[in-house]
């Protein structure tokens, strides 16, 4: 469901959740403030899952840039007793949604090191793309500096980094499919191709910024 003001108080796990996510992953995940979640409910951006018995169980929000020609999926996370459960992928499909209702002219992106996250991206519609092909809104990639990575992004001038860009463009007609139903469009040998070359170069980019400073 969209979130709302009742919500608000789930603020302070939902940042706890994504801090712990990345701890876990040994990656990169930006972090975020209650003050920053509340926000976007505040705005009518964040979808939220939540149990029968009240508790909360996933988060996700939006955000446009570039004078809203570009639309930001971020911070989709599910609580740890809650994974296995095809939450996430509820929680995508109404984040997406969302965007398109708001910004139905605006490019979706995301930008993720996530497996599980890629894989539901490409099965609604999105495509491995460089990062020149996403927002150059600096106020976006402000948003990066809470990452551990963000050395390695700024040092390639926020062209590269260990995660994958991720792009959908409402231009190409890329139908909205339900949970239960099969994808539109599945991975193409050339998608799933691009996206192996980014993981390659992302891992090339970290080994390289590791070496450099055991030196």
């Amino acid at each position: 469901m969209v979130a709302d003001q009742s919500h608000k108080k789930f603020a302070e796990a939902i940042c706890e959740e994504i801090y712990i996510s990345s701890q876990e992953r040994k990656t990169g995940i930006a972090k975020r403030t209650p003050e920053y979640i509340c926000q976007k409910i505040d705005a009518g951006k964040a979808v939220i899952a939540i149990t029968d018995e009240g508790e909360f169980a996933g988060f996700s929000y939006i955000e446009s840039w570039g004078g809203k020609s570009f639309v930001a999926n971020s911070g989709l996370i599910v609580a740890h007793k809650f994974r296995g459960m095809g939450i996430a992928r509820r929680i995508k499909e109404q984040t997406f949604i969302l965007s398109r209702k708001l910004f139905p002219d605006a490019k979706i992106f995301s930008i993720t090191t996530g497996a599980a996250v890629m894989k539901l991206n490409y099965e609604f519609g999105f495509r491995p793309v460089p990062f020149g092909e996403l927002t150059d809104d600096p106020e976006f990639w402000k948003g990066c500096e809470g990452c551990r990575h963000f050395d390695i992004l700024e040092s390639h001038d926020y062209k590269m980094c260990i995660c994958t860009g991720l792009l959908f463009d409402p231009k190409e007609h890329l139908e909205i499919k339900h949970p239960g139903e099969e994808p539109s469009t599945q991975p193409t040998a050339a998608s799933l191709a691009a996206a192996a070359q980014q993981l390659a170069e992302a891992a090339k980019v970290l080994a390289a910024a590791a070496d450099k400073k055991e030196k």
